[in-house]
């Protein structure tokens, strides 16, 4: 980590050992006297359980919970998804954002219709807009990608378009 983080996150940590060190000794009075006399099993034992358990438990129970989000960005482990989508960006970037605009890559074409302004749109409608050279007038030659490289471009399309 870097030295401001250090640097902000110190005062946060003794605010918060302070804060809890006082709610569970039952008040600034009380706190005040146990500190002064060395506190007692509470202040010795229970308190750097709680503060080990608040501090590390629960932000690893709450990491371990979440699921990679599927077309993000900095994930930790390649799977096939992402791998997919990222390869449907860059053909879509290749080979669609001329004629097409779509947002997520700031494609501007005016030839074919927005992507984004669709609505709901699904993998097979891109597939079958691929397959048979779009709709309304049919400037989109049919068959512009084939196989996995369509199936690609459509899912990216599919998680991507109106967002």
């Amino acid at each position: 980590m870097s030295v401001w983080v250090w640097i902000f996150l110190v005062p946060w940590v003794i605010l918060g050992i302070g804060a809890v060190f006082v709610a569970f000794s039952g008040g600034p009075g009380r706190a005040r006297n146990a500190y002064l006399t060395g506190g007692g099993p509470l202040v010795k034992v229970a308190i750097p359980i709680l503060y080990v358990f608040l501090g590390l438990v629960v932000p690893g129970a709450v990491i371990a919970s979440q699921q990679e989000s599927i077309g993000g960005t900095g994930s930790l482990v390649s799977t096939g998804p992402s791998v997919e989508l990222d390869e449907g960006k860059e053909l879509f970037r290749e080979n669609c954002a001329s004629c097409h605009s779509l947002g997520a890559i700031q494609a501007k074409g005016v030839t074919g219709p927005n992507l984004d302004r669709l609505g709901a749109v699904d993998e097979q409608r891109v597939l079958n807009a691929i397959k048979n050279g779009g709709t309304g007038k049919l400037q989109m030659p049919a068959g512009i990608l084939d196989g996995d490289n369509a199936k690609a471009v459509a899912a990216y399309v599919a998680r991507t378009a109106g967002q």
